[in-house]
């Protein structure tokens, strides 16, 4: 049911509105307010759908209850009710956030079809909402323990400013979490986060995969291609496993950084981007550029913020959460009945060497749920998680 409140302060024009959307729809529960500071109140004690509100009243104007709302309940449309005199003020309140306006004497059509949009628009904006709500929970970061608090308060601090983070960790330890977070938790969150596993890209190909190419600049570049430096335009690029780029990427990514330019293979054509880059690796940098492997003046630019993630063995506190938590996940995947573990497998499983880290233990919860008992048990552990 779609719960609308009506401020006016002309007690005629509130029972004609009130009567139009009653009749228009049982799923429209309607109140009143008799001026703007009224109104507010209701506003602030209710969840509503929809406002309808006056623009010239006493207390409280209409302009200064869009304003106030919209900083307590951005969320709400609100559809600006003008007199004739107030035609140009309607107008400006669609620049402060109105959904739209209705003149004075409501034209029953008009208003009707300004309600119905509005509500639409509402059930997007929580539609939305909700999905990103979702998303934010596929990057979870799960853990109390002091490691875990300490990258979460790192990431509060850092991910509102530009800084680049160089992330290190071994394998399976949740570093393209932290970029995740990095991202959405930044002014950046409403641009792309652009992915690259450079481990997973040939080096020959690495180029072309982040500056792009134009055609004929080698064998198979049968048309111009953008790069992932261009697809992140306006957000963020994570540059998972950066340890293992060649050197010619690496003088490029270099250049991107220090520059804010790009250049695509086969073109001498400069190419502005706006990007934060986030980075991550499973090696010894420092180590890597003694070897000659990785350059120094890339390092730098972009370990402005280092965050180590660390060993699932060095976090064992945190795994009977992450059992849970797999658990739920995995369950909610299959479709199946949630199983709970019991205090010894737990215990049990606390004190594996996970060598393979978080991957490794969401694994085995998983190999757990299919083929143990209806709760998970000591033994079930030792028959089905053993390596």
């Amino acid at each position: 049911m779609a719960k609308i409140l009506i401020i006016e302060d002309e007690a005629a024009i509130r029972r004609v509105l009130n009567k139009i959307l009653s009749e228009e729809s049982k799923d429209y529960l309607v109140e009143e307010a008799e001026d703007g500071l009224a109104g507010m109140e209701k506003i602030k004690d209710n969840d509503y759908d929809l406002v309808l509100c006056d623009i010239k009243m006493p207390k409280m104007d209409g302009v200064e209850v869009l304003e106030a709302t919209k900083k307590i309940k951005p969320e709400i449309p609100m559809v600006m009710i003008s007199g004739h005199g107030d035609l140009d003020t309607a107008v400006n309140t669609m620049r402060l956030g109105a959904f739209d306006y209705i003149s004075k004497p409501p034209d029953l059509n008009r208003l009707l079809n300004t309600v119905r949009n509005a509500l639409d628009r509402k059930n997007l904006v929580v539609e939305n909402t909700m999905l990103k709500k979702k998303v934010s929970k596929q990057y979870e970061m799960i853990g109390e323990s002091d490691a875990i608090s300490k990258i979460k308060e790192i990431i509060e601090k850092v991910a509102p400013t530009e800084a680049r983070v160089l992330i290190t960790g071994p394998n399976g330890t949740g570093k393209e979490l932290v970029a995740h977070w990095l991202h959405e938790k930044s002014e950046r969150a409403k641009g792309p986060l652009v992915e690259v596993n450079c481990a997973a890209i040939p080096a020959e190909l690495i180029e072309s995969e982040l500056f792009g190419h134009v055609k004929g600049a080698f064998t198979s570049a049968n048309k111009d291609r953008a790069g992932k430096f261009e697809a992140a335009n306006g957000g963020t690029i994570f540059l998972d496993e950066i340890g293992d780029m060649s050197l010619s990427a690496q003088a490029k990514v270099l250049r991107a950084l220090q520059e804010s330019k790009v250049s695509r293979v086969g073109s001498d054509k400069d190419i502005k981007v706006n990007v934060r880059v986030l980075a991550a690796t499973n090696k010894n940098l420092q180590k890597e550029i003694a070897d000659g492997n990785f350059r120094e003046d890339l390092y730098h630019r972009l370990a402005v913020i280092l965050v180590p993630v660390p060993a699932l063995n060095e976090r064992r506190d945190d795994i009977p959460l992450l059992i849970n938590h797999f658990s739920s996940k995995v369950a909610s995947e299959q479709g199946t009945a949630l199983k709970v573990f019991t205090p010894k497998a737990i215990e049990k499983l606390q004190e594996y060497d996970w060598t393979g880290n978080i991957r490794e233990l969401r694994n085995v919860v998983e190999r757990l749920i299919i083929l143990g008992g209806s709760e998970v048990s000591e033994e079930d552990v030792k028959l089905f998680a053993s390596k």
